[in-house]
């Protein structure tokens, strides 16, 4: 009773602090949005610091529809963002400006010099764009580049030895090619001229200009400001107070002015997205005077007030057997959103490492149990951003996400920046898949093997000696190449997987093993170009999702989005409790867990060698080493699996 007073009381001193100050909401997105919710504690409370996507998405829609709300103002510029994400808060922008509420972008410069092509392209989307008079537009186009180190290791003394299912299956060849194949090069080829395709159009739908012009302003990038004001790619050269006197003046013009659209949803985390946070005391002024307030914060505010006016007492309704529903004061339907985002990972994980999180297989089939197991779940949105890792682990969540739709809750699957090889293999069976068009997904493939450094180990004067009792006890040492007779259970190892995972693509997508074959190969693809080959349903983001779902319910439509929970949603001793069996919610919480044995850099590691190699794998941005993958991740490098998306740059 105490907490829910004190909530009260707050959210009291909230409204009261606010009422009647016209509101000018800062948006900073010089920085990449974290995707996804953090899996341990002490990530958790970092993260607070930073906005997460589902913050933006969430407080721009809720800025929508308040009346004191008159200007949103957002500072643009070289965030290496991905495309799909950038996609994600352009269309959240577009429907804010939709409700008449005014949306202007300011940048100290598009990247100097160049770098500043997708961040521009997310400045499009708002009403205005201002530039500070010395910064430039970096509109350069698109480029990406692909790492090959198989010189270096041969200097080294390092062999590859890693077998491939198919040609397009290219994560290897950063290990095994002095260049692109020209499969390799086909498929590059197409990913950035399908997403120069999308942000040209883009540019050009929002600045009213043709597309060919605005490849002719793509090709004599980078622009100064004045040329880009004169090309007509900006609105305003101001410097910050210019932009933020200007938001003010707009906000106190605008603010009182009925809004369209309202709603409630109740998922994702809180973001704070400002250095230090938002006193509500700031608020407390005329309101003549527009008062600035970060987004996250807003939010954080706006959902306070959510909590503290549902505040009743509580009734607990049992199961209506007819099915009926339950009178008021009961539980409403909701969405549940489980998040799968970094690598695929098998078990259940332990603490997680600077390397990041990482999509467990105990962790999201435990998270879908959970959301099965609850009858206020309607439907789950599984959000998927992941370039994939193990292979049993993807075949785990895939069968979960099965178990889910049969027990009668729709699963739609949402996309982000790339769900790709395992990513696309924990998504397929799901009942849409939607993606952005710049989502990289795809990549329907396999590779394995290992690293040989007996040369390497060699040259520095160490050698190493070894029984074994069994004819492959030796597979994967990384002392020695493969046998022939080992170099064919790895052939036949890739082989099963090519074909199951090819096989479980056609029925879960309506196709014929010889069409996915076609489209698969390990070949990545943009979302708009797997739309169009039958891998993922619809374009659009988290939200479009969300309504996906709710419709595949059945659920009656209110005009307002869904609820939605967050599974599994923990506190700090769901955390860090041992599970008290594997049913129980606390099992969920697992994150990636980094071998501590085997393999090439942990080999050379205990020899004294491994900073050279981490050093080396590090600066040329190596995707993983396949079965050695654990050992690679704990000298600092990204996990991987047989189901590894092939390496794609940032698109800038």
């Amino acid at each position: 009773m105490a907490a829910r007073f004190n909530d009260a009381l707050t959210a009291v001193r909230d409204a009261r602090a606010d009422r009647g100050a016209p509101l000018v909401l800062e948006l900073d997105l010089t920085a990449d949005l974290v995707e996804g919710v953090p899996a341990d504690p002490v990530t958790a409370v970092l993260a607070r610091r930073r906005l997460t996507l589902r913050t933006v998405l969430d407080g721009l829609r809720r800025a929508g529809g308040d009346d004191r709300v008159g200007v949103v103002l957002a500072r643009t510029g070289p965030a290496g963002m991905p495309l799909a994400r950038v996609q994600e808060v352009r269309d959240a922008v577009i429907a804010l400006r939709a409700t008449g509420t005014v949306a202007i972008a300011y940048a100290d410069s598009f990247g100097e010099f160049g770098g500043g092509t997708v961040p521009y392209y997310l400045a499009t989307a708002f009403d205005e764009i201002w530039l500070a008079p010395p910064g430039d537009v970096g509109l350069t186009g698109v480029a990406l580049e692909t790492p090959f180190v198989r010189d270096a290791l041969d200097r080294l003394g390092i062999e590859s030895e890693i077998g491939q299912r198919h040609e397009y299956k290219n994560a290897p060849n950063t290990y095994l090619e002095r260049g692109f194949t020209p499969a390799h090069r086909e498929a590059m080829t197409r990913i950035a001229v399908s997403s120069a395709g999308q942000i040209v159009a883009g540019i050009a739908a929002a600045r009213g200009l043709s597309v060919e012009r605005v490849r002719e302003l793509v090709d004599s990038g980078p622009l100064s400001g004045p040329e880009a004001f004169a090309a007509g790619l900006v609105d305003r050269l101001g410097y910050r107070d210019e932009v933020y006197a200007e938001a003010r003046a707009r906000a106190v013009t605008a603010a009182g002015q009925p809004r369209d659209g309202d709603g409630d949803c109740d998922g994702g985390r809180d973001g704070d997205g400002s250095p230090a946070a938002v006193g509500i005391a700031e608020l407390e002024a005329d309101p003549d005077e527009a008062r600035l307030l970060y987004l996250g914060q807003y939010r954080k505010v706006a959902r306070r007030h959510e909590a503290t006016a549902r505040l009743r007492p509580v009734h607990r309704w049992p199961p209506r057997p007819d099915g009926a529903p339950r009178p008021d004061g009961a539980p409403t339907k909701v969405v549940a959103v489980i998040h799968g985002t970094g690598p695929v990972v098998l078990g259940r994980g332990g603490p997680l490492t600077a390397t990041g999180p990482a999509m467990t297989s105990d962790g999201l089939t435990a998270a879908f149990r959970t959301a099965t197991r609850d009858d206020d779940v309607a439907a789950v949105v599984f959000r998927v951003d992941s370039p994939g890792g193990s292979y049993v682990a993807s075949d785990l969540i895939r069968r979960e996400v099965e178990r889910t739709r049969a027990a009668g809750r729709p699963v739609v699957v949402s996309m982000g920046s790339v769900a790709a090889s395992g990513g696309y293999f924990v998504a397929m069976e799901a009942d849409a898949i939607v993606a952005q068009p710049g989502t990289l997904t795809g990549s329907i493939g396999v590779f394995g093997g290992k690293q040989v450094v007996s040369g390497l180990l060699g040259r520095v004067g160490i050698s190493f000696e070894a029984v074994s009792e069994g004819a492959n006890a030796l597979i994967l040492s990384p002392r020695r190449p493969f046998t022939d007779a080992e170099r064919a259970r790895l052939d036949a190892f890739l082989d099963r997987v090519y074909e199951d995972f090819t096989a479980k693509v056609a029925a879960a997508r309506g196709l014929t093993r010889a069409q996915v074959h076609e489209i698969a190969r390990g070949r990545v693809w943009t979302g708009a170009d797997a739309l169009e080959r039958g891998l993922v349903d619809e374009l659009g983001g988290f939200d479009r999702a969300v309504e996906l779902a709710w419709e595949k319910a059945g659920q009656p439509a209110t005009g307002t989005p869904p609820r939605l929970r967050l599974v599994p949603k923990l506190n700090v001793a769901d955390r860090i409790r041992p599970p008290r069996n594997s049913e129980d919610r606390s099992a969920a919480a697992g994150s990636a867990r980094w071998g501590p044995d085997g393999g090439l850099l942990g080999l050379v590691g205990r020899a004294g060698l491994g900073a050279g190699l981490a050093g080396l794998a590090g600066a040329t941005g190596l995707p993983g080493w396949g079965p050695l993958a654990a050992l690679a991740a704990q000298a600092g490098l990204p996990a991987a699996g047989p189901l590894l998306m092939p390496p794609v740059g940032l698109v800038v």
